[in-house]
């Protein structure tokens, strides 16, 4: 294995970095196709398919593909995935629950795999499972344009939204989007939901539950495209000093100790899509104190404690790492998909709502 070019970052990662990272990933993938968080942890279908992106950004096409056709194979017949299933190579689901952003997102992988590929087989072979997803998705958007974040494990759709999760939403719509035009398949209805979810995103905060505390509803209306341009740079500047901790990382929750590379490595994207480029870069060297000497990356380190906690390494922040590093680094796909400059927007809401 050589390491792609896009891959290399000059106090990130060197050719010999990025391949164990990459190994990292593939050393926990299933003969099935399957990407458990780590070794014996389970796996979730948001996760299993950043880590799936990340394969794609090294060049490791067929190991990606594999991780598309388990979750293929196990969509649910109203177009789900449950939220959780076991990883360590036993079948069954380890959480009945169904989140709506861990359904969407495949969405956002399979247009990622196919501008990495090239291979329209995948995609006539994926659509399906694209359609399903983003059709149920809809489903359960309210009345304020918000998407419902969850069914509880009798089936039951709660009438709350979070915002990390409705502006991930919106990126998968909007690449769901970038596949029916690619195969000259209109989906009107995901063009009204995507122009009321950016609209729901970026102008009514009160129509999701209160989760501000998270470093992730700070930056995902940026990542997930809602926001660009100068609203995007305000968002960014606004909490800057509450999350970022210099040196270290981004906190998860603003008032706790505790910097994790999964987020760091996704504010470095968002940075990146929004042109602070040498901001990303800066974090992600940050971040190298997270790197084990086999590639991986631990989830977190608290640093009053100066602990690493929890003890895991999670192919999701390799993963997330991988990515920015690629966006930085030209990979055309990775640029496409979270640059979005190319993908459907959706129908734009005007007026009072």
């Amino acid at each position: 294995m050589t390491a792609s070019e896009a891959l290399l970052l000059p106090g990130v990662l060197d050719a010999a970095q990025a391949v164990a990272t990459v190994r990292s990933i593939l050393a926990e993938q299933r003969a099935d196709g399957a990407i458990p968080w780590f070794t014996g942890g389970h796996l979730d279908p948001w996760d299993h398919t950043e880590a799936a992106m990340a394969l794609d950004t090294a060049g490791e096409h067929a190991a990606a593909e594999r991780a598309y056709r388990w979750l293929a194979d196990r969509q649910n017949p109203d177009g789900s995935w449950y939220a959780g299933y076991f990883g360590d190579g036993a079948e069954g689901v380890s959480n009945p629950a169904v989140e709506t952003n861990f359904c969407a997102y495949p969405a956002v992988g399979v247009w990622h795999h196919h501008l990495s590929t090239g291979d329209d087989t995948f995609l006539d072979q994926m659509w399906p499972m694209v359609r399903r997803a983003l059709d149920f998705t809809v489903g359960l958007q309210l009345s304020g344009g918000q998407i419902a974040w969850r069914l509880d494990e009798h089936g039951t759709a709660v009438q709350e939204a979070l915002l990390t999760g409705s502006s991930s939403i919106l990126h998968a719509l909007r690449c769901g989007l970038a596949i029916a035009e690619y195969r000259e398949e209109p989906q009107p209805d995901w063009e009204l939901a995507a122009g009321r979810l950016q609209h729901a995103v970026a102008e009514h905060p009160e129509r999701f539950l209160d989760k501000d505390r998270y470093s992730m509803d700070w930056y995902y209306p940026v990542l997930g495209t809602a926001l660009r341009g100068p609203a995007a740079q305000q968002r960014i500047e606004r909490d800057w000093e509450r999350f970022v901790v210099p040196g270290l990382g981004v906190r998860c929750v603003s008032d706790r100790p505790w910097v994790t590379g999964g987020e760091s490595a996704e504010l470095a994207l968002a940075l990146w899509a929004v042109g602070q480029s040498d901001r990303a870069v800066e974090i992600l060297q940050w971040i190298r104190h997270l790197r084990h000497e086999d590639g991986s990356y631990w989830t977190g380190y608290v640093f009053e404690d100066d602990a690493i906690w929890p003890e895991e390494r999670t192919t999701w922040t390799a993963g997330a790492l991988l990515l920015a590093v690629a966006a930085l680094g030209g990979d055309p796909a990775t640029v496409a998909v979270f640059g979005a400059e190319q993908l459907p927007s959706g129908l734009a809401v005007v007026g009072c709502c």
